[in-house]
């Protein structure tokens, strides 16, 4: 097992040996997101911008113009508020193919606090158009999804976090863009969740066996675009869904679901496992994420309310 982010770094160095194309900025905060492995590998290639997101990510979206994929790199509550700018009336505008790498999304910079806490960056970047939202779960969908990040064409955002994940993915499991994945087959009910939470629902899930309810999780790798039909195969086969993510309860994950559902007339009885109204605090990783209902505990009382309103 490895940090998201240092799978993310070692993925870019490997991806930039077959593909000069490759170009990566930072703002100043390479140590911690990774991106400095790549500046070591590829000096030439990388560009400190210091602390200038919305300079960085016009700088990027001029690369792009000119054939190149650059790479933006910093703290996701950063890029997605300080580089928005840049990253809608540039990057997207153009449909420019510029990938940006949110790290330490969530609350995983957790001592810092609220200032450098991510909980709204989904919600920021999937109202973007022609912007694409992809969330690793582990350190083999890490190192895919940047790889389908370079493959794709157009703007993509990499959800980053900070924290070491448990493995769910061997190394040659195959990642298609615009995909989730059953990561834990169940009858009663779905969880459909993302990054940290995916082993969140997973340990509830297997909390939940013992009081005899079978719950399915969905790795919801894509977030946009929304795997829709698996969506609806599984509020059909189940009968009712809750979402689980890192973010903000709204324009996020679960919003995302609902919409897919409600657009394909498929209504069933809905949860959701987020943040909730609020700022979060400082403090230890596991603390807050039980502080704000997100953990283990957190998926299984909503599991419970979803079935509750099952008829």
């Amino acid at each position: 097992m490895k940090a998201i982010r240092e799978v993310y770094g070692e993925a870019l160095v490997e991806l930039a040996k077959d593909n000069d194309k490759i170009l990566v900025l930072d703002a100043d905060l390479s140590g911690s997101t990774k991106s400095g492995m790549f500046g070591k590998a590829y000096p030439e290639r990388f560009f400190n911008m210091g602390i200038a997101e919305s300079n960085m990510v016009a700088t990027a979206a001029g690369m792009a113009s000119c054939g190149m994929i650059p790479f933006v790199n910093t703290f996701a509550v950063f890029l997605t508020t300080l580089g928005l700018i840049s990253a809608r009336g540039q990057v997207c505008y153009g449909n420019l193919n510029v990938k940006f790498g949110g790290a330490y999304c969530g609350m995983s910079d957790a001592f810092d606090g609220s200032t450098h806490h991510a909980c709204e960056d989904i919600a920021v970047m999937r109202t973007l158009p022609n912007m694409r939202v992809l969330v690793p779960s582990d350190t083999a969908s890490s190192k895919a999804l940047t790889r389908v990040a370079v493959e794709l064409e157009g703007p993509v955002y990499l959800r980053l976090s900070r924290d070491v994940y448990p493995d769910l993915y061997s190394e040659d499991e195959v990642f298609e863009p615009g995909k989730g994945k059953i990561v834990r087959d169940g009858t009663d009910v779905t969880v459909v969740a993302c990054g940290i939470l995916v082993h969140k629902a997973l340990e509830a899930a297997e909390k939940l066996a013992e009081e005899g309810i079978s719950v399915r999780v969905v790795d919801m790798l894509s977030i946009k675009p929304i795997d829709r039909e698996l969506l609806v195969r599984c509020a059909e086969e189940t009968g009712c869904i809750v979402s689980a993510e890192e973010h903000s309860i709204y324009g996020g994950l679960g919003s995302a679901v609902a919409e897919a559902l409600a657009d394909a007339g498929v209504p069933v009885p809905m949860q959701f496992v987020g943040i909730q109204d609020v700022f979060t605090e400082s403090g230890p990783y596991a603390q807050l994420l039980a502080k704000y209902g997100i953990d283990a505990e957190g998926v299984a009382v909503a599991v419970r309310k979803a079935l509750s309103k099952k008829k």
